[in-house]
């Protein structure tokens, strides 16, 4: 049998209707979109344009306020270091952000505090939201951005987006959400949210990897950044360097595609994920689905099997794909700090596994991986008791 995949949320494969709307600008179209003098860079540009155009649409924005990236990480990046250039710290140097925020925030926040910014980080509560209140309680006079994520990559909760961003707009406050794991996922509206800077990756839709786009308000605010990379004007001189076509185009028609079917695929994947978890419930004791029940990734289940130890779990199913927590923490010897931060004991957090299905996942998939799964923690526990007994 082939192998099943269930690690959506560290990458998605690219769906076949994207890899053909890029193909063209590997070969044939494989002008730079910055050559403004003939055919093949017209050619090229008017891909990115359209490319920006779909993206836009995902969020509600103005297609001149979408700025391509290489992905969330350096539009995280530039959201928060564009803020606060090194050369002037302005007055107001407060950041708010959140403690499970993907390392791609929290680093680029650490540097901000090793650059003089003022940090708040907020401990979410037990099902790894931030409320709003908490946010407004923590907002004073120099606070200049809020930086919460709209979905937890490893749990799938989903933060209160809107009302952050009411709460920050009411307080003069930008408020920034990095959107990796929500975009083409969930409904997001930055207008209707108050989003003044959102961050998202191609990779996590279905688009390829390497391409992502930060959106910046343009208007009530006008967002200013400074650019945190230099070597040419693209991008509103913000972002230099020769424009990946095909990778935006990509991202453009996973964009495109999301965009089509928001709802109805929403609708499969939370049946999926219900499915699993009412298997693996319904076949093991001792088995605990962490995050927020309904306010969730509806591809996302977060689940601690009682009495294992997660690496001896995956070891044993060399044909699903599974992961222990985030797939960018994987090569720690830590519990995951978003488990603890929702409290989480070190021994739950290492019997954790992270199971994310998606677009082209089956019912018969689903079915298999909790046979797989569920005989492999029965197995590991009665090892794990005969080990105790001998002791």
């Amino acid at each position: 049998m082939q192998p099943i995949y269930l690690d959506h949320n560290a990458t998605t494969p690219v769906d076949p209707r994207v890899l053909d709307a890029m193909l063209p600008y590997l070969r044939e179209h494989f002008g730079n979109a910055s050559s403004k003098s003939h055919a093949f860079g017209w050619k090229a540009n008017e891909a990115v344009e359209t490319a920006r155009a779909h993206v836009a649409a995902l969020l509600g924005a103005e297609p001149r306020e979408v700025v391509f990236t290489s992905g969330a990480t350096e539009a995280n990046n530039l959201a928060l270091l564009g803020l606060f250039p090194p050369s002037r710290m302005p007055a107001k140097r407060h950041v708010i952000t959140g403690a499970i925020e993907h390392h791609a925030v929290l680093d680029t926040v650490a540097e901000l505090r090793r650059r003089g910014a003022e940090i708040t980080v907020l401990r979410p509560d037990a099902h790894g939201r931030v409320p709003a209140e908490m946010v407004k309680g923590a907002i004073t006079d120099r606070t200049a951005v809020v930086s919460i994520m709209a979905a937890n990559n490893e749990l799938g909760t989903l933060n209160p987006i809107a009302e952050i961003g009411k709460t920050a707009r009411d307080a003069g406050v930008l408020f920034h959400t990095d959107a990796a794991q929500a975009a083409g996922k969930v409904p997001l509206d930055v207008e209707a949210m108050g989003i003044d800077l959102l961050s998202l990756s191609g990779h996590k839709f279905y688009g390829p990897k390497g391409v992502g786009a930060l959106y910046v308000r343009g208007r009530n605010p006008r967002v200013h950044l400074a650019p945190v990379l230099f070597g040419g004007g693209q991008e509103r001189a913000l972002r230099p360097g020769t424009l990946n076509v095909p990778g935006i185009v990509g991202l453009g028609e996973a964009c495109r595609l999301a965009r089509e079917d928001l709802a109805g695929e929403a609708r499969r994947l939370g049946e999926l994920r219900d499915r699993l978890e009412a298997g693996l419930l319904r076949r093991l004791p001792k088995v605990r689905v962490n995050g927020h029940k309904e306010e969730r990734l509806p591809g996302t289940a977060s689940v601690s099997f009682d009495g294992i130890e997660v690496t001896s779990l995956l070891a044993s199913l060399p044909d699903i794909a599974l992961s222990p927590g985030s797939a960018c923490t994987t090569g720690s010897a830590e519990p995951s700090y978003v488990l603890k931060a929702i409290g989480l004991t070190d021994r739950e957090a290492f019997g954790t596994v992270r199971f994310s299905v998606g677009r082209f996942t089956t019912e018969d998939e689903i079915d298999r991986a909790v046979e797989s799964v569920s005989r492999a923690v029965e197995t590991l526990r009665r090892q794990m008791a005969a080990v105790n007994a001998g002791r």
